[in-house]
């Protein structure tokens, strides 16, 4: 029996019935990194480009036993975690991952959809700091969530570099601070591992074609760490393909449109599919 070497990722979150984000997006992504996309679906929702219509969660130990069914026979080289909605959904996620050492932990902070419908409770949001941030390789809070997850004021590039300090200082190895909404003209992102400090500066696109970049990008920084990239690398390759993908968004619906997860895949460096 020949063992195959196709890289394996997990994703822990909700499905997108408009295909942009969560799941969806997340297998996407997967997919254009050349990486083999496992799932742990946490939520149903109903949703489109205009909003998100209803949620049904997904019960508790279902969860978790999609979690060791994978663990136990997939075993994932890189896992992202989304849309958690609550305190004990969290909780739940965190000991799985203790539980089968999982690494190479990608955690996006899902807090709202970009149409502004809550996604998170809000008594959940202490959990994500006291029980996930401490086991990931790397957090990627945009301006709004981490403010809530470090109770710092982020709008400007200076203040995204404290936050993202702290995040690192609260446990985890590094984070990614998305700069997409700064009022300073331009979108920045910013890395902080403790160590070094990486920023990327692009001309803000007037679009409102964003829907699923946070999904988007989280997934990309994981399927790279089950590549075996190293950290930094995983991550600018996660951000340059965002930018390509809100760079030639399909224009889809009549509100807040998906970007193209199949941008730029032939120009990721090292990249060998199978």
């Amino acid at each position: 029996m020949t063992t195959s070497t196709l890289p394996i990722a997990l994703t822990i979150a909700g499905s997108d019935s408009g295909g942009g984000a969560g799941i969806q997006a997340d297998l996407k992504t997967f997919h254009a990194f050349g990486v083999f996309g496992t799932t742990a679906l946490t939520a149903v929702t109903a949703q489109n480009t205009l909003g998100v219509q209803r949620i049904h969660p997904i019960p508790i130990d279902v969860v978790r036993a999609q979690i060791d069914s994978v663990a136990g026979d997939l075993r994932p080289g890189g896992v992202k975690s989304g849309m958690l909605a609550t305190s004990e959904l969290v909780q739940a996620v965190a000991e799985a991952i203790r539980t089968h050492d999982l690494r190479n932990y990608v955690m996006d902070p899902v807090m709202v959809a970009t149409s502004g419908d809550r996604l998170l409770a809000r008594d959940a949001e202490a959990a994500l700091v006291t029980e996930l941030l401490p086991l990931a390789s790397l957090v990627t809070p945009n301006l709004h969530e981490a403010r809530i997850l470090t109770g710092l004021p982020v709008d400007t590039l200076d203040e995204m570099r404290e936050a993202a300090k702290a995040l690192v200082e609260m446990g985890a190895e590094a984070a990614l601070v998305k700069g997409g909404h700064l009022q300073e003209g331009e979108a920045i992102d910013l890395f902080w591992d403790g160590a070094r400090e990486i920023t990327w500066h692009r001309t803000r696109l007037d679009t409102p074609h964003t829907h699923g970049t946070g999904c988007t990008l989280s997934a990309a920084a994981a399927a790279g760490l089950a590549r075996g990239l190293p950290l930094e690398e995983a991550v600018n390759q996660a951000v340059d393909f965002v930018a390509r993908a809100i760079e030639t968004a399909p224009g889809l619906g009549r509100g807040h449109g998906p970007v193209n997860h199949f941008a730029g895949t032939l120009f990721i460096p090292g990249l060998d599919l199978p």
